[in-house]
């Protein structure tokens, strides 16, 4: 494969096949851990399960897996870790911040000193500063106030910490490279939170109404320090966002979407067989769940979109399925505002009020925003759980599993149909419908090319949506 892309484009890139074998190594150790003792401690909250159920999770990314940092399995979701976070005392006058940030002071540390704020801090990205901290401490700007007083547990994107008892989620920078990106949170994309928490939490509430379903978790402050090393804003920095209770309707239980894609593995694993709805369920009660899903997950994103400018990126693992008592989606949870983006087109005025660096990383135009958009939406998100749903039906049955995974499709374009008819007939719609090609992003020309992933280029894919477009969207 290296040597092909090398052919291909011109460009060498000598991490790409360390890279590979890291993630084949990386995958090799997470089973090993699975099948160890701590795959018999059962896990009775079905969320946390999900969010540590990713084993083969991002199975079309290049090198899904690597992490090459050591030390790596103590803190990894899919191995079941539970950790304490570490907590730093900051100097008032080298404290950083900006929002709300009182929740970061629940989440089980110390009291600071007089004279001294908390900030939490992840274990592995202490050790992975490693003596960067020094002069720092010798010179009293910051105090080590040691582990917190209860274990948070790491979700799906592994730098990001769910403390159940304060229902908080943590939000850390790793100098790990994670899928495509060493998960680091520049100091524009704080700054750019705290923005759309503000800018999104009015637009969500006028949306209530028409899709009372559709939840937004808000990131609507963050802490880290100023210092000589100007790196270690970036590298401290924990972004508060917000917790699962208050959102959620009475008897949902939030799911992360990603594990319902999640291949059923033979072997004795964490994930417990409940965390997906669908083994066992007849067609027509498929085919009402994804209806049901789909209804309540595309219609707000594209309403967002065409009616607000704002693009989301409601890939597997930026989406919580709310699933009532019986198992039915009842809700949807979108989290993440680090690949949220503004349709510069909509937004020309708030843009240019911003610091020129914070409101490049928010723009996008508008074919720019569609492509992300229609490939989280679609190919990364609804492709997955479609075909998941149709690897439900009974073993070797593959003419079921076709006409299953075709009317999963033909009910999803009915959704999307009654949502153009109600909203108006795009020109994106339109080419969607009518069956232009889907746009999937090169997540192996980005790795091989080591670039930023908002320069992430796209290739067309087949479209299941195809069809004649119903009669009013004709001119």
């Amino acid at each position: 494969i290296a040597t092909e892309l090398t052919l291909a484009t011109g460009v060498t890139n000598d991490e790409f096949t360390g890279q590979v074998h890291g993630s084949h190594a990386a995958l090799a150790t997470i089973l090993r851990a699975r099948r160890g003792p701590a795959a018999r401690r059962p896990i009775e909250d079905r969320y946390l399960a999900s969010e540590q159920a990713l084993v083969s999770g991002h199975r079309f990314h290049p090198a899904p897996k690597a992490r090459a940092a050591g030390g790596w399995l103590r803190y990894a979701p899919e191995a079941g870790a539970r950790f304490p976070l570490r907590f730093l005392g900051v100097r008032d006058d080298v404290l950083a911040a900006e929002g709300d940030t009182a929740a970061l002071d629940r989440l089980g540390g110390p009291p600071a000193p007089p004279g001294y704020q908390l900030l939490p801090a992840h274990p592995w990205q202490l050790r992975l500063l490693g003596d960067r901290l020094a002069p720092a401490r010798r010179s009293g700007l910051l105090v080590d106030l040691g582990p917190g007083t209860r274990d948070v547990a790491p979700t799906s994107s592994v730098r990001t910490v769910y403390d159940r008892q304060a229902d908080v989620f943590a939000k850390f920078s790793l100098h790990v490279r994670i899928t495509n990106c060493v998960r680091t949170s520049t100091w524009y994309e704080l700054a750019a939170s705290v923005l759309l928490t503000g800018l999104l939490r009015p637009v969500f509430a006028g949306l209530r109404t028409a899709y009372p379903g559709t939840v937004l978790l808000g990131e609507p402050g963050y802490r880290t320090v100023a210092l000589a090393d100007r790196d270690l804003y970036q590298g401290l920095a924990v972004i508060a966002r917000d917790g699962l209770g208050r959102h959620l309707a009475p008897g949902v239980t939030p799911v992360l979407a990603a594990a319902l894609t999640e291949p059923t593995l033979t072997e004795p694993t964490l994930a417990e067989p409940a965390v997906a709805p669908f083994a066992g369920r007849d067609p027509d009660w498929l085919i009402g769940w994804w209806e049901a899903y789909v209804g309540l997950l595309a219609p707000p994103v594209l309403h967002l979109l065409f009616a607000h400018g704002v693009v989301l990126e409601p890939h597997l693992q930026n989406v919580l399925a709310g699933l009532d008592t019986g198992d039915w989606p009842a809700q949807v949870v979108l989290r993440d505002l680090e690949g949220v983006k503004l349709v510069a087109a909509r937004h020309e005025g708030l843009l240019a009020g911003l610091p020129p660096r914070v409101a490049r990383g928010l723009a996008y135009d508008r074919e720019r925003g569609w492509n992300r958009v229609a490939y989280c939406l679609f190919v990364n998100h609804l492709a997955e759980v479609a075909a998941a749903i149709a690897d439900a039906c009974p073993a070797r049955d593959q003419a079921l599993a076709e006409r299953l995974e075709a009317e999963l499709w033909h009910r999803a374009r009915r959704v999307l149909a009654r949502f153009a008819r109600t909203h108006g007939w795009t020109p994106e719609l339109r080419a969607l419908l009518s069956g232009v090609p889907l746009p999937a992003k090169a997540n192996l020309k980005v790795r091989w090319a080591r670039a930023a992933d908002r320069e992430a280029s796209y290739v067309p894919v087949r479209n299941p949506l195809a069809g004649l477009l119903p009669e009013p969207a004709l001119p």
